[in-house]
């Protein structure tokens, strides 16, 4: 009886992220309140409060959720050779990461303001840094760093630019990933005649 409690608090919690995401995505994060998120859910504020006390409570556990598998990734990253093989696979599951999270990405792009106001931005950006630091190295020619910072910026502004673009979602992702796992390929192979 305990385990099935415990499912639907855990279900409850989901919901509440959910749909927090998608008000905040479809109003933005400044403009929507608890109450809205309430109503949409069809319950009470109280009910609401049991899980978070702010919308900001809310925003916050979407990215913990988001940035466990970052972790995971990192520390799988760091752990692995330097290698043109381990850049490719971090590239690949980043992107299996960032699928599961495009509800949480798109209101990111769309709220980058209230993102950087809040700890979760500087938090999000640090991961980005470690992840930027396993896939370039650092007395690569300068074009060479750039083409890795863009391969992660193609992932992020591929599914933010890409989402009203006819097609299937799946051969997005992975002309994204393509992309950018081309652009870390020329990085690693080296410096390149013009």
């Amino acid at each position: 009886m305990g385990g099935s409690r415990q499912r639907r608090r855990g279900d409850t919690r989901q919901r509440i992220q959910d749909v927090a995401v998608e008000l905040f995505a479809e109003q933005g994060y400044e403009k929507t309140s608890l109450r809205e998120i309430a109503e949409r859910l069809d319950v009470t504020k109280a009910a609401l409060y049991y899980h978070f006390k702010t919308k900001e409570d809310i925003l916050i556990s979407l990215f913990e959720d988001l940035t466990r598998p970052m972790d995971e990734l990192i520390e799988w990253g760091k752990d692995q050779p330097r290698s043109l093989d381990t850049k490719q696979e971090l590239l690949r599951r980043y992107s299996r990461a960032l699928t599961d999270a495009t509800p949480l990405f798109r209101f990111m792009q769309e709220n980058q303001a209230t993102v950087r106001e809040l700890s979760i931005g500087e938090s999000f950006k640090d991961r980005m840094v470690k992840l930027l630091d396993i896939i370039r190295e650092p007395e690569a020619p300068l074009t060479d760093q750039v083409r890795c910072v863009s391969a992660l910026f193609t992932m992020h502004a591929g599914m933010f630019a890409l989402k009203d673009m006819e097609g299937d979602p799946e051969d997005k992702r992975k002309a994204v990933l393509e992309v950018a796992i081309e652009l870390v390929t020329r990085a690693h192979s080296g410096p390149h005649e013009s």
